[in-house]
């Protein structure tokens, strides 16, 4: 949903800050991974330590750094098929240390299983959240939107952890069983979104004997 009510003034933003790299000699790819590195550091040094407030004030900044690549590839004219897959490999990996660290941090800090079930579920939906759209436009179908995607996550799951860092306790518990219900309701509208696409129910010879992924 914010990706999309959020888009026009996050551009207006991220826009010249793209330009500007792109004049320095930046490549966008430099950014994609500078941005994946420094996102999953903070996320096992911080969150793991129980800095939930400082993890998730410097994450967010590095989480800007995934905007700025795209508006460095479209001041550059456009990006690459590597970039596109780079970038989204970056973001999988990123989600993937975050709510695995908030999941180290609900067992050994917060000591709670139900905290660490809901942080499971949510790591293991955002995956497949992403990987339904992938996985469809590889086939040549839409699986675009739904009630969370990424960047909805992402604000959900830093404020939780930031109102929990200066001592609103409850803060992560509630946004993660918000993502938890939402993420669950946006894997099932993009299954929705597929089946509906034309061309989903063509049948198709198999090649190599099944999914080879």
């Amino acid at each position: 949903m914010l990706s999309v009510f959020g888009r026009p003034s996050v551009s207006k933003v991220t826009a010249p800050i793209g330009r500007a790299l792109i004049r320095a000699g930046l490549s966008p790819d430099v950014v994609t991974i500078a941005g994946t590195a420094l996102s999953v550091a903070a996320a096992i040094i911080l969150f793991a330590r129980d800095q939930l407030f400082w993890g998730a004030i410097i994450i967010s900044l590095f989480v800007l750094l995934d905007l700025v690549d795209g508006a460095m590839a479209r001041a550059r004219g456009g990006g690459t098929a590597f970039g596109a897959v780079l970038d989204a490999t970056g973001d999988r990996i990123a989600d993937g240390a975050i709510f695995g660290s908030l999941a180290w941090w609900a067992a050994y800090h917060a000591e709670s299983p139900t905290l660490v079930i809901a942080t499971l579920i949510c790591l293991v939906a955002s995956q497949v959240v992403s990987y339904a759209k992938a996985r469809a436009e590889a086939s040549g179908l839409r699986a675009d939107g739904g009630l969370v995607e990424r960047s909805d996550r992402l604000v959900i799951v830093l404020l939780g952890a930031g109102f929990t860092g200066i001592g609103v306790g409850f803060a992560i518990h509630l946004a993660m069983w918000l993502l938890v219900v939402g993420s669950i309701i946006t894997v099932v509208q993009r299954v929705l979104v597929v089946r509906r696409s034309p061309g989903a129910t063509t049948v198709v010879p198999f090649t190599d004997g099944g999914d080879a992924t």
